[in-house]
């Protein structure tokens, strides 16, 4: 009889499921690592910029010391980067140690935590892993409703999840309306703004959420240098919130949690905006060649504002299953949303030109097969 170890709601997880990496596929249907084409992840396919190429290896000398455990210089360009004190700051191993961090700093076993229908999948997670009680707000139009959401706070409700634009839909919230709603939280009430892919927003679509955080004490931003930046292997993420947040995250975020490598590398990622220009460029034409196609064949997809574009490839529960696994046997790599309740969807990640040509290609026989 197994020990009961743990609390019940600890062993009740479901653990995160990533998406499937190059060696993994190469391995299960006997391909080339060459030849497969990854669009899974929603990586910069630009991969990692030659700034931070550099970066790391200047710093490698120093790989025999720990971390600086504060990450005073990258503290300090984010900062400087972003126009708040560097007390405001709050490093993460990637967003979701940010998202699991406040989590735990901010909620009670039994409190309220409330997201979103069709949200990452990590806010589900990181409530029950305190043990707290989810609140998931139906969906509108795939993505948040502000106004349901207001309606479903409760008087022990104390974190709220946002994500603009929201993974695994891409829907997007205009700043006017994010606003009005954060004027009406309570204010003991604390709201994380997950923009982890703001960077691939139109520049008419951009509005001032740090600004925000100096009027709303209870507002953590938080934001990542795994999508556009291109450091998804060096998990590199931050928050930024009010000091009396950020002492909370603090006592709770592991020490040396951000390694030497990955400091470096940020530091210079967050000053090469010639490279994010460039990713957002050809984030914009890689959309319009999938949509494009898309419409060529009849499916339907969800506009979208991030890397990403969720498509429906099926009428039937395993229509989602059935396409990734023909994808995959031709080397092609793409989320399964399933586990999000989106069983005849897919999220395709936006990569360079050959490897959305190659999706296509694969996805258009894979359709005319079935």
């Amino acid at each position: 009889m197994p020990l009961p170890f743990g609390p019940s709601y600890v062993r009740a997880l479901a653990p995160y499921i990533a998406g499937k990496p190059i060696a993994e596929v190469a391995r299960e249907f006997g391909l080339d690592e060459a030849r497969i084409v990854k669009l899974a992840s929603n990586e910069n396919p630009f991969g990692m910029p030659e700034s931070a190429q550099r970066a790391i290896s200047q710093a490698i000398g120093e790989l025999g010391r720990y971390p600086d455990a504060n990450g005073f210089e990258l503290k300090a360009a984010l900062s400087e980067h972003y126009g708040v004190p560097a007390d405001w700051v709050t490093l993460g191993n990637g967003s979701n140690d940010i998202l699991e961090i406040a989590a735990h700093a901010l909620v009670e076993q039994g409190q309220s935590v409330l997201y979103s229908q069709y949200s990452f999948a990590v806010y589900a997670l990181a409530a029950q892993g305190v043990g707290a009680r989810a609140t998931v707000v139906p969906a509108r139009q795939y993505g948040h409703d502000l106004d349901a959401m207001l309606a479903a706070i409760e008087a022990d409700t104390r974190l709220i999840f946002i994500a603009n634009p929201n993974n695994p839909t891409g829907t997007f919230i205009p700043g006017p309306v994010l606003e009005s709603f954060l004027d009406q939280v309570p204010r003991e009430v604390v709201v994380v703004l997950d923009e982890a892919y703001t960077e691939y927003l139109a520049q008419d679509q951009r509005y001032d959420s740090i600004g925000w955080v100096r009027r709303y004490p209870n507002l953590l931003v938080s934001r990542t240098f795994s999508k556009a930046f291109g450091l998804a292997g060096l998990r590199v993420g931050f928050a930024i919130a009010q000091p009396e947040l950020t002492d909370l995250l603090n006592r709770l975020r592991q020490p040396f949690n951000v390694n030497t490598l990955a400091q470096a590398a940020a530091i210079a990622a967050l000053r090469d905006d010639g490279f994010l220009a460039r990713s957002a460029q050809a984030n914009a034409q890689g959309y319009r060649y999938l949509t494009q196609a898309f419409e060529r064949l009849g499916l339907d997809y969800v506009p979208s504002h991030g890397n990403f574009v969720l498509v429906r490839v099926g009428d039937h529960d395993d229509s989602g299953h059935q396409v990734n696994l023909a994808l995959l046997k031709q080397g092609v790599i793409v989320r399964p949303v399933g586990n999000y309740g989106l069983p005849q969807w897919l999220r395709i990640t936006i990569g360079l030109p050959d490897e959305n040509a190659a999706f296509i290609a694969a996805l258009e026989k894979t359709l005319a097969a079935s």
